[in-house]
């Protein structure tokens, strides 16, 4: 990534609980505190974040988290594995530029509030915040006097998203730019989630090379476990394809389910059944299809589950896809479900989205943009070819391993720390 920061890698004794026999003093944070800032999800809820936070602590860290509230995750306060989650209220899913204006800016506020008591009581070295909205900064300069650094973790790329959202430019648009590249400008470090990110950074946000670090977010294998298929999750079906993620409107849960009403009416596979993981503002909306099409029966919501319950799904299912339209946003972002997939050896069948693509290579099959009648095809295709099926599996979980997992992630993650902090 630099060549002027030391790449740190865990030894073998480090287990994903924690550290074993460690000497603090040798470790590369050590004595080090940090907060992180999250809008999007409560922590632990958020993988990602979480993942970043455990990296922290065990790398010799003091971490602290301010995160919304969630169901499941309502108090204000707790420590959790040696990391403190302080959490805030937080306005339901916005849908409207208004909605957006008040949910931000409520959290914003109680984001610096919180900020301050943490910054007065246990202390921070380095403030840690994760987009969207691309507002971080107007917390990270209020400690830029007190010689505090400011990590920019770049999760979406806002201009794109309000387009794909709103369909028009015009001057919020523009202003949503305007507060990406002030963003950028006043970050120390920039935490890119893939190469299209990362060369966003280095364009519109004018960041130097050495000062972006791709850390992708590879699930940790260790927390999603495999385990034994568990037939009873086909619902009496020979095959089950599952869908793993949020639902929302460019998630393409629609498309996905004009596929199933084709599979269903068209190619008269009744024989397949959909397991539909997650939630999100559109989760009603797309139940409710699922019963105005008449293909209720074979599509199965199961809403927010734990990890366990996660491992179950993706050991039995036969197919992963990804039905995210091809868009400004969808093409630049990588989905944790496409590497979720993988990490449990299934082919997947997903749009032909650029970093889709990039990550998931030939061990999945690509439909034509936004057809669902191309989506349906390719996920007969696989469910009729057991051994390029399970072929493509193997080699997706192969790699996955190699180069996408968590493991290969942490190192760059201290090392973005370690820049923030030195003095070029």
């Amino acid at each position: 990534m630099t060549d002027s920061v030391a790449i740190w890698a865990p030894d073998s004794g480090e287990q994903a609980g924690g550290m074993l026999d460690k000497d603090p003093a040798r470790l590369p944070l050590s004595d080090k505190r940090v907060l992180i800032i999250v809008e999007n999800l409560p922590v632990p809820f958020d993988r990602r974040v979480w993942q970043e936070s455990l990296a922290l602590r065990d790398a010799g860290a003091t971490v602290s988290i301010i995160s919304p509230r969630g169901k499941g995750f309502e108090r204000s306060y707790e420590c959790h594995e040696g990391i403190h989650i302080h959490r805030h209220p937080l306005t339901a899913d916005a849908s409207t530029v208004l909605g957006y204006l008040f949910e931000y800016g409520t959290a914003l506020l109680w984001q610096t509030i919180l900020a301050w008591r943490i910054f007065f009581g246990r202390g921070f070295d380095v403030i840690h915040i994760c987009n969207p909205p691309d507002l971080g900064f107007l917390i990270a300069m209020q400690f830029r006097l007190f010689g505090r650094r400011y990590i920019f973790d770049h999760h979406d790329i806002n201009p794109e998203l309000f387009e794909v959202k709103f369909g028009r430019r015009g001057w919020l648009w523009r202003a949503v730019v305007t507060l990406e590249k002030i963003n950028f400008l006043c970050a120390r470090v920039v935490i890119s989630t893939n190469e299209s990110y990362r060369s966003i950074a280095q364009t519109r946000g004018k960041k130097r090379k050495d000062d972006v670090f791709v850390v992708r977010s590879g699930p940790d294998v260790r927390r999603l476990k495999h385990v034994p298929p568990d037939p009873s999750l086909k619902r009496g079906r020979r095959y089950m394809v599952c869908y793993v993620g949020v639902m929302g409107e460019q998630e393409g849960l629609d498309l996905l389910l004009q596929a199933v009403c084709h599979l269903v009416n068209e190619c008269g596979r009744t024989d397949i059944g959909f397991c539909l993981v997650g939630s999100g503002s559109s989760r009603s909306a797309m139940e409710q299809l699922s019963h105005d099409m008449g293909i209720a029966e074979y599509v199965h919501f199961t809403g927010r589950i734990s990890d366990e319950e996660l491992a179950r799904v993706l050991c039995s299912a036969d197919v992963g896809v990804n039905p995210d339209r091809v868009n400004p946003m969808n093409d630049l972002s990588t989905m944790n479900k496409v590497l979720e997939y993988m990490a449990f050896g299934k082919a997947q069948v997903q749009f032909a989205v650029k970093e889709g693509r990039v990550s998931a290579g030939e061990t999945s099959l690509y439909a034509e943009p936004n057809n669902p009648v191309s989506l349906a095809a390719k996920i007969l295709e696989l469910l009729d070819n057991p051994a390029q099926r399970e072929a493509m599996g193997r080699a997706a979980q192969q790699r996955f391993h190699e180069s996408l997992s968590w493991d290969h992630q942490k190192p760059v993650l201290i090392a973005a720390y370690q820049r923030a902090m030195s003095r070029a």
